[in-house]
């Protein structure tokens, strides 16, 4: 891929645009509370913004185009299991969340499991996440060497860089102002690329007679297993995030909450069509090229040289933005239930700068990661990832919103450690069978159905 001059340009000013602003939001950033929730006062676009910003990331855009140019329809998982759970988190999860007053998953799990549950919450969701991170850095590393013909390390250095600028200093809310900004870029753009590349395909008449049924126009084109283990890796994932939830959190209420997390959702789900359909197109036109190349190379190549550099800068905005969504997380996490909770330090500007260089340090071991999976799949990395978050959070959480009150905190937290090690030890005895995510989900169940069905008897005692 060559940038043409005007190419260049449209990529410099869009970007320039994009960041500003996020610089600007820093000034308002007093405190680690500002940085994470930006002052609780957050309305329904910036909660959508903050979702968005993160989930619309180089797997959605560049890794779903990837697997779209490897196997067609069945890379759409990605973007429609992501918005269906957030559906699901906006009808109900959002509103017990806002209501509680936090700041982090790990603290709500605090409140009804106790203390011990906070570092193994803390730990399986920044593992989690830190995958998802490294997603998106594999796409960001690629894209930059690919379009500037620079080395590894400059690459590293440049996303690096680009990421202090979108969240290292306005926190959550550079973080949704740069989310709002850059899904009307790929609407824009990867959109009007998927639109173009369905009828240069000859609509759906030409696309059946380019591609067999199977598995190029199936949504189970990965096997049913699989694509079920999508689902519900993304389901699970996302309601199991720190990020999202601190999207919730930053909210003015309850309702407006959910309202964000549904809005967020519908803008999610098609964003993964046209990836798919540009993948399909690139395959069909230009086989021969690496599939991670697909969508890049097609907005270098089949769109007006302006646009085309607009929608670039759209993708080096999704993958970086991610990354930067995804590492605000983590650095909330280790600021407030470690730092704040857990060593009881209280020094709001020490606890600023600590969520500060955790974002830097996250966003460096992601690259030092990815140095050595630089050929891997993109969407491997978030389906692991979404699955190490959800095997030790999600059905914890979920028993504390739809049974509040009745899970013990040693049946809670039990299920925890339980899943966690089931998804850790899984691959290593059953490595025919990796996906780990419904062994742990049932392992979790094994301590908690048992834990409220003994609550619910011991109530109907004292009734009694």
């Amino acid at each position: 891929m060559q940038l043409t001059t005007i190419q260049l340009v449209s990529l410099v000013i869009t970007l320039v645009l994009t960041i500003a602003p996020g610089i600007y939001a820093g000034r308002k950033v007093k405190s680690a509370e500002d940085y994470a929730l930006g002052g609780r006062s957050a309305g329904i676009g910036m909660v959508a913004g903050s979702i968005i910003g993160t989930i619309v990331g180089g797997a959605a855009t560049i890794g779903t185009a990837q697997l779209g140019f490897q196997l067609g329809l069945t890379a759409w998982w990605f973007t429609l299991g992501s918005g269906i759970g957030f559906i699901i988190m906006g009808l109900f999860y959002a509103r017990p969340l806002r209501n509680s007053g936090l700041m982090t998953i790990s603290e709500f799990l605090v409140v009804n499991f106790g203390k011990k549950a906070g570092p193994i919450a803390s730990l399986s969701a920044s593992a989690g996440i830190f995958f998802s991170i490294v997603a998106s850095m594999l796409t960001s590393i690629h894209l930059i060497i690919g379009l500037f013909q620079v080395s590894v390390l400059t690459a590293a250095a440049i996303i690096i860089a680009i990421v202090a600028a979108l969240v290292l200093f306005g926190g959550i809310s550079s973080s949704g102002m740069a989310g709002i900004f850059k899904i009307l870029l790929i609407f824009a753009t990867v959109f009007v690329g998927g639109i173009l590349s369905y009828n240069d395909l000859g609509g759906l008449a030409g696309i059946r007679e380019s591609f067999p049924a199977f598995p190029w126009l199936s949504l189970f084109g990965k096997g049913l297993e699989d694509s079920l283990f999508s689902l519900f890796s993304m389901v699970i994932g996302v309601i199991s995030t720190q990020t999202y939830v601190q999207a919730l959190f930053s909210a003015e209420d309850s309702q407006t909450a959910a309202a964000g997390c549904v809005t967020a959702a519908l803008i999610v789900i098609p964003v993964g069509l046209p990836s798919v359909m540009i993948g399909m197109y690139m395959h069909a036109m230009h086989p021969e090229i690496s599939a991670i190349d697909a969508l890049p190379f097609y907005l270098c190549s089949y769109l007006p040289e302006w646009l085309g550099g607009i929608g670039i800068a759209a993708l080096l905005l999704s993958s970086l933005g991610s990354i930067s969504g995804l590492a605000l997380g983590i650095g909330t996490m280790i600021s407030r239930d470690i730092f704040n909770d857990l060593f009881g330090m209280r020094d709001v500007k020490k606890l600023l700068w600590i969520s500060r260089f955790s974002v830097l340090a996250v966003t460096v071991g992601a690259v030092a990661f990815v140095f050595h999976y630089l050929d891997s799949l993109v969407l491997h990395w978030n389906y692991l990832s979404m699955a190490l978050r959800g095997a030790g959070i999600f059905l914890p959480l979920t028993f504390i919103v739809f049974f509040k009150g009745l899970v013990p905190p040693t049946a809670g937290f039990a299920a925890m450690v339980s899943g966690i090690l089931v998804a850790c030890l899984w691959p290593f005895v059953f490595p025919e069978s990796a996906n780990s995510l419904f062994p742990s989900l049932v392992v979790n169940l094994l301590f908690l159905v048992p834990g409220v069905l003994w609550s619910l008897y011991k109530n109907k005692e004292r009734k009694i």
